[in-house]
This record gives C-alpha cells, sequence and structure tokens, in this order.
C-alpha cells in the first residue's frame, strides 16, 4: 500500500456490512485503497471525521430529473447537486419526463450526454418499457441500461404510455432473455379510472382526490405484476410501494419462487395522509400517502427485512403546476431528494441503536441496490478496491430543515420546519468532495456514467 494518497479520511466511524469500526479511510486514484485505524501516510487532502460516521455514498435508484427536454421542471445540475446535498453519490434517471423519453438508444445517448455535461453525480439511466418498444430493450441494455420501467396507469404524461398485461407479458418475457429487470410503477389502470371518476363526480377537493386512489389500486397491479414476473421468469423491481400489505404480497411472492425485490421512499414512511390534507399540493403524489397505520405498518416491514431498497422518487415540477383549484388536476409528485434520506436516518436512529440503525439504511440506501442492479463489484459498500464513494453523517447534528437551503430548481417540499437529528457533513464522490459546509464544493467533479456489470 502506498503511504501517498489522494484523500485520507481522520478518526471516524465508519459503518460496513459487518459492523462500524474506528477508523481511517485512503483514497487513491478514485477508489478505496485501505481501512483501518490509524493508518500512515501522508494525502493530498486529509479530512477531518473525529466523532461522524461515514456511510456507502447513497445510490438513489429512483429519480426526475427531466433532462433533456423539461429543464424547467428541474434538469440535471440542480436535481443532482440537492441530491448530493442529500448525501446522494449516485442516481438513476426514470426514462419519462424527458423529452424525448428514453424508449431507444438514440433517446438513452441523448439523456447520457445530458447528464454527463452536467450531472454532480455518477448516474445510470432507465430505459422505458413502452407499447411497441420490445424490439429496443436490447439496444438500450447494450447502452447500459439499469433495466426497463414500465407504467400500469396512467404515467401522466402522453409521450410515456402504459403498459397494460400484453405488453408487460412481452416486455418481461424478452428482459428475462436479455437478463434485465423491469421496474413496474404498480397501480391498477382500470380501477384508477373508476375510482377517479366516482370521487371527482362527488368533489374536487383533497380528501375527495385521496379517496380516489385506495390501496386496492397497488395490490391489484402488484397481483399482476408478480404473477407476469414469475410466468416469464423475470426480475422484477416494485417502485415505490406505500402500504405493508403491498410488501406483504412480494414477500408471499418471493416464497413462490419469484425474482422480486420492493422499494419504498422517503416520503410514505415520514409523512401521511393527514400530511396531504394539510400542506396540500407538496405532498400529492402517487400512489398516495396513506394512514398513520399503514406508515407504522411499513415500517415494521423494513424492519423486518421485507423492504429491499429506498429511492426518494424525487419528481419536481414548475410552481405553476402544483397550484390549481381542482386538487386532481396538480401535478403529483414529491419533491424529496434532498431532505430524505438525513429524515429517515434521523427517524432509524430514534427507533434503534445507533449501530444497528446505520447499518441497515446504509443497506437499503446502497449496498442492496448495488447489488440489485449489478454495480457491487465497484459501489455500494465501504471496502478496499471500490469506488471511494462516501457519505459523512453527524448524527447529532440536530437542525431544522428549511425549504431556503433546498438546491431544487424550484423550492418546492413537504419537511418544511422539520426537526432532523442528522446532518449530512460531506459528500465524497470517488475521492473528490461534492457537498461539504452546506453548500456544493468549487470545483466540484462531474459525474460519470455507471452501468450494470
Amino acid at each position: 500500500m502506498s503511504d501517498t494518497y489522494d484523500l485520507l479520511v481522520r478518526g471516524a466511524t465508519v459503518v460496513t456490512p459487518s459492523g462500524a469500526i474506528s477508523a481511517d479511510i485512503a483514497v487513491a486514484g478514485g477508489k478505496i485503497v485501505g481501512i483501518g485505524p490509524a493508518l500512515s501516510g501522508t494525502a493530498k487532502e486529509t479530512v477531518g471525521a473525529s466523532g461522524r460516521h461515514v456511510i456507502a455514498g447513497i445510490i438513489d435508484s429512483h429519480v426526475h430529473f427531466n433532462e433533456p427536454g423539461r429543464e424547467n421542471w428541474e434538469g440535471l445540475g440542480h436535481g443532482s447537486s440537492a441530491l448530493a446535498a442529500g448525501g446522494g453519490t449516485a442516481f438513476f434517471d426514470m426514462p419519462l419526463n424527458s423529452l424525448p423519453p428514453v424508449t431507444d438508444a438514440a433517446s438513452f445517448a441523448f439523456k447520457r450526454a445530458a447528464a454527463e455535461r452536467s450531472s454532480r453525480t455518477d448516474f445510470g439511466i432507465w430505459g422505458g418499457l413502452v407499447p411497441g418498444n420490445v424490439d429496443q430493450l436490447e439496444p438500450m441494455r447494450d447502452a447500459g441500461a439499469v433495466g426497463f420501467k414500465a407504467f400500469m396507469c396512467n404515467s401522466g404524461v402522453d409521450e410515456f404510455p402504459l403498459s397494460d398485461a400484453t405488453t408487460l407479458r412481452a416486455g418481461m418475457k424478452r428482459a428475462a432473455e436479455l437478463g434485465m429487470i423491469v421496474a413496474v410503477h404498480a397501480e391498477d389502470d382500470a380501477l384508477a379510472r373508476m375510482r377517479t371518476a366516482e370521487q371527482h363526480a362527488r368533489g374536487t377537493d383533497v380528501r375527495s382526490w385521496l379517496k380516489s386512489r385506495p390501496v386496492e389500486l397497488e395490490l391489484a397491479a402488484i397481483r399482476t405484476a408478480v404473477d407476469i414476473a414469475g410466468e416469464m421468469r423475470c426480475g422484477l423491481h416494485l417502485v415505490h410501494v406505500s402500504s405493508p400489505e403491498g410488501v406483504a404480497l412480494a414477500r408471499d411472492a418471493k416464497k413462490r419462487g419469484v425474482d422480486v425485490s420492493v422499494e419504498t421512499c422517503p416520503h410514505y414512511l415520514l409523512l401521511t395522509e393527514a400530511d396531504v390534507i394539510r400542506l396540500g399540493a407538496p405532498a400529492k403524489c402517487f400512489p398516495p400517502l396513506r394512514p398513520a397505520a399503514m406508515r407504522l405498518g411499513l415500517w415494521a416491514e423494513l424492519e423486518a427485512g421485507a423492504i429491499d431498497t429506498i429511492g426518494s422518487d424525487h419528481s419536481p415540477a414548475p410552481p405553476e403546476m402544483k397550484r390549481a383549484d381542482d386538487f386532481f388536476a396538480i401535478w403529483g409528485g414529491i419533491s424529496g431528494c434532498q431532505h430524505g434520506f438525513e429524515l429517515l436516518l434521523s427517524e432509524a436512529l430514534a427507533r434503534r441503536p445507533a449501530e444497528i440503525a446505520l447499518r441497515h439504511m446504509s443497506a437499503l440506501f446502497s449496498a442492496n441496490v448495488a447489488r440489485r442492479f449489478r454495480l457491487d463489484r465497484t459501489k455500494g459498500r465501504l471496502a478496499e478496491g471500490l469506488d471511494a464513494d462516501m457519505t459523512i453523517v453527524d448524527i447529532a447534528g440536530e437542525h431544522t430543515l428549511s425549504n431556503g437551503e433546498l438546491l431544487y430548481r424550484h423550492r418546492q417540499g413537504p419537511y418544511d420546519r422539520r426537526k432532523c437529528r442528522v446532518r449530512i457533513a460531506r459528500t465524497i464522490v470517488r475521492g473528490r468532495t461534492v457537498f461539504a459546509q452546506g453548500r456544493i464544493a468549487p470545483g466540484a467533479p462531474s459525474g460519470q456514467f455507471i452501468r450494470p456489470d
């Protein structure tokens, strides 16, 4: 081991899969080259981390940064900066809200080029599964897609139509042949249209809207998705599962041999339908926030190990799309990639001893994501030989969150004035600081494209 490094992180509590240890971390060439107490040697940069915990850099596998084409909604520069401020070192951008949507190799290359110009963190790209593009799945796989995303209900944008059972079956069959995962937004379209018509006829307020998206929509779609995935022997990733009942359906499918993983989001673990009524548009999302009992049930499933990953589902929009007299007409999406992860760490630390909470949350944020999407040879853990992606946290950094500190293009979010005991102190991507001392670091590096092994 060389005794001259690019970076030394000194005196941290390092959270590894096998436990938390007091150690230094040495970095050279963007990789971790040593972890241990009082490492000898010098470095071009030394970061003192006494009293701080270091977890593997957060990989947000579910964001909508909406570039190219809808940069006025967010953009890769703003979105990745906000994610870095929230501890994120990599993200996977969803295919549907950019123009063009990512449904073939050409649009994939267009988005990759945009991200290479603007992203502050490393990034992966989801391909889209839509009617008529099954022949484009292989070219997107070859271009480096992390998987293929399908909507089982109206996506909200005309350019990305929903996938019915026939499309899902054909897409999953081809994805399985290609060794790829299909992710689904699981809400049943027929039920969604029926319930929306029923409730919209009765009122246009927030309570009527909540009643239009009952949990039965999610459960019906999950049943369909796991049945087709099992039939086609395709890896299935259920995004933003909002209910413990939905998690239970996936757990039962796993017992039957279906290759299915479950993602939930910070907002389903932190907020409830009462927050939608209180906050209005900033807390509107699909599926909607659930009653308090479901939120607690989701925590129970998470602590029991039945949830695999956590992604922010950061889904911003311009302010004018978050205002309407008819609540049904407001864009549904929560802006949450900057504050959601530290709030979840804060909540987890209030529920469990620090080492247990940090190890489990780090797995959900990083290790499990890297393993599921075949990045674990380079990312997801603090270990020698892996990329030096680190999130340094102060678990005694109690503060009050403010929308004024948000780095989103539009400073909208549901967590304004919420207390948080955890503060993101520094975010390091491949050994270089991207965020520290409350701001994006001067000369912060550009992110790199990452693809599954």
